[in-house]
């Protein structure tokens, strides 16, 4: 074997006393070893692909028993890092297993680098593009999209994502990329993906401070997100048409920007009042949410880095889920276990729908001050631009997209976290 490749094995025993208590890693003549003593196996092998990468080991070979398909994901998920290349000679899988490990670095693999472009390199036209290249990359010949950008957002009265994006010098965009495996023009859409993709968000006039700003390239990690599920989806087969509905803008401050007291007047007939233009990302999202309910899917799924108050709730380890469907809501919490990832569910009720008041408008786009359930509001404001939001509706605050500094199981940056649960989702649905 190349010298230059680490040999990487793993071990049901504890490592050699020499090693520490509980070391989780060890070395001999012949390689480094991660042990897996605790109950949590992958968990520890995504900390020992973390520790090996932190000494500056950069190729690695995965040999000997107990690599299977997660162990070698987890392995990965720990390793690859923002900065610098990285390759692994992978173990010897069942031909599904390796297609399906394909899947994930190629797409999970892209979710996490355009969630770490710089926000000077991908405006909302690149991330559209960047999207639609992704789907290009499936050789599949059943997608189609559609862009609509700038003025002609206006002008065909996409307003939340208009008036958004209206403050920077690049266009705000809407994405539509249909995958219709029928190939019929008329078949009916199973699912509507609709995601967050700010690309940039200063917080406009309510500005962020420089500490709250400085991941906010990664205000767009909803819309790759969902890109990454369905792009993943579809390489497992998924069988029935799925819209993708993508609001991109960046979120500036500039003499065309939206102000506070202005208000927004909807298709759907709403009309919200400004209180706070960090509150953006509902602004935008309600668009392509009175789409998804007038094409009126089974299934609807939104997500974006939508509030603070859900990464207080479940910290930096969760994605928060929202819904007022109690069967949805518990068939992507078992599609998220099935994928060996974290989502908890947060409240949404009725009564959380009346709690935007606004003396000037049908709704106000962040809460009465006296009331402080950030994530729920948030979801609620929402549900006002879904027809049918008590069934087939499901929100995901993405609380675990992105990290701003290294963990003992992460790098910093992005983690592609979601993806999988939602592309299995997705499947479980359309069986």
């Amino acid at each position: 074997m190349n010298k230059q490749i680490m040999p990487i094995m793993l071990s049901n025993e504890p490592a050699a006393a020499c090693w520490g208590e509980k070391a989780l890693i060890s070395t001999s003549e012949t390689g480094m070893t991660i042990h897996l003593t605790e109950e949590n196996r992958l968990g520890a092998i995504q900390r020992g692909g973390r520790k090996v990468d932190g000494q500056g080991i950069r190729n690695v070979a995965l040999v000997g028993d107990g690599w299977d398909l997660e162990r070698s994901w987890a392995f990965w998920l720990g390793f690859r890092a923002p900065k610098g290349a990285r390759s692994i000679e992978w173990p010897q899988l069942k031909d599904a297993d390796k297609h399906e490990l394909e899947s994930r670095i190629r797409i999970i693999d892209w979710v996490r680098d355009t969630i770490n472009t710089p926000a000077e390199e991908l405006g909302p036209e690149q991330l559209a593009q960047r999207t639609v290249d992704l789907f290009c990359g499936l050789d599949k010949e059943d997608i189609s999209y559609k862009i609509t950008k700038g003025v002609d957002l206006r002008d065909q009265n996409y307003a939340g994502i208009y008036t958004v994006g209206r403050g920077s010098s690049r266009d705000p965009v809407y994405l539509a990329l249909d995958f219709n495996p029928t190939k019929d023009t008329n078949a009916p859409v199973f699912a509507c993906l609709v995601g967050k993709g700010i690309t940039f968000d200063s917080g406009g006039y309510s500005i962020k401070p420089s500490s709250s700003m400085n991941s906010m390239k990664a205000d767009m990690g909803g819309a790759a997100t969902l890109a990454g599920a369905l792009a993943l989806a579809v390489t497992r087969g998924l069988n029935k048409r799925v819209k993708l509905l993508l609001c991109i803008a960046d979120n500036m401050v500039s003499g065309n920007a939206f102000k506070l007291g202005d208000i927004i007047r909807y298709r759907n007939g709403k009309s919200v009042e400004i209180m706070n233009t960090d509150a953006e990302g509902r602004l935008v999202l309600a668009d392509g949410l009175i789409d998804a309910s007038n094409i009126a899917p089974e299934l609807i799924i939104d997500a974006a880095t939508l509030t603070g108050a859900a990464k207080v709730a479940v910290g930096n380890d969760y994605h928060s889920v929202l819904s007022f469907d109690d069967k949805l809501a518990a068939e992507l919490l078992t599609s998220a276990e099935q994928e060996n990832e974290l989502f908890w569910r947060l409240p949404l009720a009725d009564f959380h729908r009346s709690q935007l008041p606004s003396s000037f408008a049908d709704l106000n786009n962040i809460a009465a001050p006296s009331h402080t359930a950030g994530a729920s509001t948030a979801a609620a404001f929402l549900s006002h631009f879904v027809t049918d939001y008590k069934k087939g509706w499901v929100h995901i605050d993405c609380s675990a997209t992105y990290r701003k500094s290294s963990v003992e199981q992460w790098a910093a940056g992005a983690t592609g976290y979601g993806v999988r649960s939602i592309a299995n989702l997705l499947l479980a649905k359309a069986k």
